[in-house]
């Protein structure tokens, strides 16, 4: 007797998933979109997925640390209001630049949050990047902003993005004058790829050795690393060193991406093989 069963084939986002799951140990969850989606429509699939994502997992009682950006502002806008209770939402880094308080980037999106988990509301409101590293020292020492990063060392969700120098969509670290030309040389000519929560990171995961982070507001990837849930939401083939760094650094537990952009990823970090001849 012979038993015959039919299976569909693997799903595609399924096999994504499982290689950044072997490569980075991060759960990947990939957001489908039409082969023809251009770049925004791309970041919408993405921030849409996240947003269902947060819906799920903010609980009675959740901190959610809340890093500002193009990216979870578009989050934001796809939350509907949930029932929870006791929640507090934390910004994870200032947003204040030479020429701009970061309250028109930062306070929209907070609020927004805020009020889908009916949660009470930390601002963080210091610099992106301090002019000194001396003054952050002393200003961490106040008790008004020790009470902030108290709530934000307590964080048990936090969810960002990667930040990019070029492409369609940039990070408004580099678009709301946080850096003169110059210093974004110096970036590249320290090879940093992007940034997570304002603190610039290498391909390799590196950032310690970074002059500027000295100076940044953000949580670096290890205090990120001691938050249980990290989820990190990125679109865009622009993205892809930033997003290896990231994965690289340990500041991710979870990856939203579209599929066009994991695909991307993965191809950078496994070239495929010469075309045999036929």
């Amino acid at each position: 007797m012979v038993k015959i069963s039919l299976r569909p084939p693997e799903n595609p986002p399924d096999r994504l998933s499982r290689r950044f799951n072997d490569l980075f140990g991060v759960t990947a969850h990939i957001a489908g979109t039409q082969r023809v989606s251009h770049s925004g429509q791309r970041l919408e699939a993405a921030s849409r997925y996240a947003a269902n994502l947060l819906a799920e997992w903010v609980t009675d009682g959740s901190i959610l640390g809340v890093a500002w950006g193009t990216t979870t502002s578009a989050i934001a806008a796809h939350l509907g209001q949930s029932h929870v209770q006791d929640v507090t939402v934390v910004q994870l880094n200032g947003a204040a630049g030479p020429r701009t308080t970061g309250t028109g980037t930062s306070a929209p999106l907070l609020s927004t949050m805020a009020r889908a988990f009916n949660a009470e509301l930390y601002p963080f409101p210091t610099p992106a990047f301090f002019d000194l590293e001396e003054t952050r020292t002393l200003l961490w020492k106040e008790s008004s902003v020790r009470r902030i990063l108290a709530v934000r060392s307590a964080v048990d969700l936090a969810v960002f993005s990667v930040g990019a120098f070029h492409g369609p969509v940039l990070s408004q670290v580099y678009t709301e004058g946080h850096f003169t030309q110059a210093a974004l040389r110096s970036l590249n000519e320290n090879r940093v790829v992007g940034d997570i929560c304002t603190v610039f990171i290498r391909e390799d995961g590196s950032y310690a050795d970074i002059d500027v982070n000295r100076r940044a507001s953000g949580p670096t990837p290890s205090d990120l690393a001691r938050i249980p849930r990290r989820l990190c939401v990125v679109s865009g083939r622009h993205k892809v060193r930033g997003i290896v760094g990231a994965l690289r650094s340990g500041a991710v537990t979870d990856l939203v991406i579209d599929d066009l952009t994991a695909k991307v990823v993965l191809d950078h970090l496994e070239p495929p093989g010469p075309t045999a001849n036929v």
